[in-house]
């Protein structure tokens, strides 16, 4: 037997073992557009998780990780899904920022935080959009001035996931004046108790909140708090969503497989396999997500070490469309039936929540206009595109 094998039947008995009792409950919760199921519960999972070595795995030993390598990271992620077990809730720490810092970090830097994210004790959230830089984050006007021994923030952020649970944000801000698009900027982690910053959630279309306004009226933090140099920032900003789109997708891919197959189960309660039409959908549906699998492997395959490549936008325009797609066949099976929203407490279906959040797949971590053009200018060296 293999020692990635091996490595799967340990992850497969463990999830096993411990999700009973307490933990039973938050099999299948949370998730997109279901992110405020059980909140405190999956907290209270994830550190279960930490105490017996479960978080981080892919991180070097020395900060805490397993040192899992891909393809025991590619098998925890799988069959993390396959057990049900509930959406994490420090993912964005554990997935993005821990690896950014191990990357660019001092040795200060990881010291303070990397123990904090594997024990899941600070939670975090991504401070890069903007009203006016979305996904044309170059353009952000959140600036930052030094003052002393800290940084002082003013500006907004927007649709922050997650903001309104977490204890720290890594945002991108100007800290060159006169600076423009990508020069100029650096990466800060702010903490958002800090004096001078306000969280508004945002009512999205599934009724709940998992985005927010962040709002920094000279918010300060620590000078050290800046990973890289100032003005790289781009340069880490981009290293982040480099590991974003990497190997957690293909734990995020048997997620999609169980609803593609929820979809076919109830396409046969109802009679709707018996349109052509549908069957067709259901079909393309499901070599869709294959593709995708194949795809994400390819990527994830090409990387010796660091974060993916530009080539990981290819799989992010893959998987989003292919999942708002599924929203789509999802209301369609459903029929009239899909339209009706319960009552007085007013809720959502599955399909109904899937169908409404997945509307933000192909806009979110990018929207698939900037996907493309990263592809054309930077994987198949295109001329870029005409600015004014």
């Amino acid at each position: 037997m293999s020692n990635v094998e091996e490595f799967r039947r340990e992850v497969r008995g463990w999830l096993r073992a411990h999700l009973t009792g307490e933990f039973a409950s938050l099999r299948g919760r949370g998730g997109p557009g279901r992110e405020h199921e059980a909140h405190t519960e999956r907290l209270a999972w994830e550190r279960h998780m930490a105490a017996h070595g479960w978080t981080c795995v892919g991180w070097p030993k020395e900060y805490g990780g397993r040192g899992a390598t891909l393809e025991e990271q590619v098998a925890f992620h799988e069959e993390y899904a396959l057990a049900d077990a509930p959406a994490r809730v420090g993912h964005i720490g554990e997935q993005l920022l821990g690896p950014t810092l191990i990357a660019f970090g001092t040795p200060a830097q990881r010291a303070r935080f990397l123990p904090r994210i594997v024990a899941v004790d600070e939670l975090w959230s991504q401070g890069y959009s903007e009203p006016d830089a979305g996904s044309d984050l170059a353009n952000v006007r959140t600036r930052a001035e030094r003052d002393g021994d800290a940084w002082v923030i003013t500006g907004q952020k927007v649709w922050t996931s997650g903001a309104h649970e977490a204890d720290w944000c890594f945002v991108v801000a100007r800290t060159e004046p006169g600076s423009a698009r990508h020069h100029g900027l650096s990466y800060l982690l702010v903490p958002l108790d800090a004096p001078g910053v306000e969280i508004r959630p945002i009512v999205q279309l599934t009724g709940t909140s998992e985005f927010n306004e962040v709002f920094f009226d000279g918010a300060r933090t620590d000078a050290g708090h800046i990973v890289g140099a100032p003005g790289d920032g781009w340069k880490v900003a981009m290293a982040t969503l480099g590991f974003e789109r990497g190997v957690s997708t293909l734990g995020q891919q048997v997620g999609f497989r169980r609803e593609l197959e929820a979809v076919i189960e109830l396409a046969r309660r109802n009679g709707a396999a018996a349109d052509p039409l549908v069957r067709d959908r259901i079909a393309r549906a499901w070599t869709g997500l294959e593709a995708i699998r194949f795809n994400a492997l390819r990527m994830l395959g090409g990387v010796a070490a660091g974060a993916p490549g530009p080539e990981a936008s290819i799989n992010k325009i893959f998987w989003a469309t292919w999942h708002r797609e599924l929203g789509e066949l999802a209301m369609d099976v459903c029929g009239a039936d899909g339209m009706l929203a319960a009552g007085e407490p007013y809720d959502l279906t599955d399909w109904q929540r899937l169908y409404l959040f997945s509307r933000a797949d192909t806009l979110y971590a990018g929207s698939n206009e900037i996907q493309r053009n990263i592809i054309a200018e930077r994987v198949l060296g295109l001329p870029k595109e005409a600015r004014p």
